[in-house]
């Protein structure tokens, strides 16, 4: 059910009350409440941002899990809550029997990729200093190198880093699903919050945001599968070892835009110089190629699957994001830049709802829903 229809069913519950008198004194009143009223909810906003990262957190997967049931009701006219269990235990199965097929061969490249780094990097360093430049550049870097206590630090702090990402990562899926598994009821909570006179365009925006960010999550899924796959393919027709390592890292990454290729491309680098310099070529080469089939083929042919982001509005999105909010900002600011984008084309623009959809998918067919439901 979409925010529209919800908006309605709550106009439907709602009878109008008696209309009172309204002096200047009460709009005085009034208008200096508001006003205070906002300044301490931005406070308070601002003091909650974590958990709002949090909550708009599980917004993302239960609108993943939510976007697999419909397709599953379209396709089997089962109940909501069959269709749901389906996807979820979809889900847990196809993670599972991938870690289960692919476990033994990523754990052994992980390990291999562990192990291959430290002499590669010393490879690469040899042959850095046998040139001018390169002794050069190593006589910089060393100078700028951190000092024990500051490593020490630093690998507690992501130690630390890493335990709170995990439960963080627990508590995203659990209230996803609690999210996903009613979605009426917290949709009209959400509307009733909203006065009645704004709710109808509310609920429109509500949905916008939606569509939106169901079509990014379908083309940002099939984006990350071409880079881990184009990546571990080509590293490993290069040479590099742990190939599929590195690309698994590199599709997983590629939820941040452009992080991806960055992320495993250090690593990648570094193997592919320490087997030799034409494999080290050979790497850069495949790094670069799949960035620009990603950026010049691939995406193009998923816009209309997608929300159309100017690269740079996403780059300059994603540093915003993670000045003021983070990690967590960066991981999640793609989708809150297209949900601030959404705002501005509804509020400051003016745009109708049919205006801001137009670059992506057409909303799903409503599913029938039973009367009891």
């Amino acid at each position: 059910m979409s925010f529209t229809e919800q908006s309605e069913l709550v106009a439907r519950d709602e009878a109008p009350g008696p209309m009172g008198r309204d002096t200047l004194e009460k709009r005085v009143f009034r208008a200096t409440a508001v006003v205070l009223a906002t300044v301490a909810a931005a406070y308070v906003l601002w003091l909650l941002v974590d958990l709002l990262l949090l909550l708009f957190a599980c917004a993302l997967v239960s609108l993943i899990l939510l976007t697999i049931t419909d397709a599953i009701r379209r396709r089997t006219r089962l109940p909501f809550g069959v269709s749901l269990g389906i996807a979820v235990l979809g889900l847990l199965a196809l993670i599972g029997g991938s870690i289960w097929f692919f476990g033994a061969t990523l754990q052994g490249e992980f390990a291999e990729l562990a192990s291959r780094l430290p002499s590669a990097w010393a490879s690469v360093q040899q042959r850095m200093a046998a040139s001018p430049v390169g002794a050069a550049i190593m006589e910089r870097a060393q100078g700028l190198a951190p000092s024990g206590q500051t490593v020490v630090t630093a690998a507690t702090t992501a130690l630390a880093a890493v335990g709170g990402a995990l439960s963080g990562l627990a508590i995203v899926l659990i209230g996803g699903l609690y999210l996903a598994a009613q979605p009426t009821l917290y949709g009209v909570g959400l509307l009733r919050l909203i006065p009645t006179a704004a709710r109808g365009p509310a609920a429109e925006t509500l949905d916008a945001i939606s569509v939106s960010l169901r079509n990014w999550l379908k083309g940002q899924a099939l984006g990350m599968l071409f880079v881990g796959v184009a990546t571990g393919l080509g590293l490993w027709l290069a040479g590099v070892p742990a190939a599929w390592a590195i690309g698994l890292v590199a599709g997983l990454a590629e939820f941040v835009p452009y992080l991806g290729i960055l992320v495993a491309g250090i690593p990648a680098i570094v193997l592919g110089f320490g087997q030799g310099t034409d494999t080290g070529l050979w790497t850069i080469g495949v790094l670069i190629a799949v960035q620009q089939i990603q950026g010049n083929l691939v995406m193009p042919l998923l816009q209309n699957r997608m929300v159309d982001l100017p690269p740079a509005v996403t780059i300059f999105g994603i540093i915003a994001a993670g000045i003021l909010f983070g990690v967590p900002g960066v991981l999640l600011a793609t989708p809150l830049t297209i949900v601030v984008l959404v705002l501005v084309r509804r509020l400051y623009l003016h745009e109708d709802k049919e205006e801001v959809l137009e670059s992506g998918d057409e909303p799903s067919p409503p599913v029938p829903v039973p009367a009891e439901e």
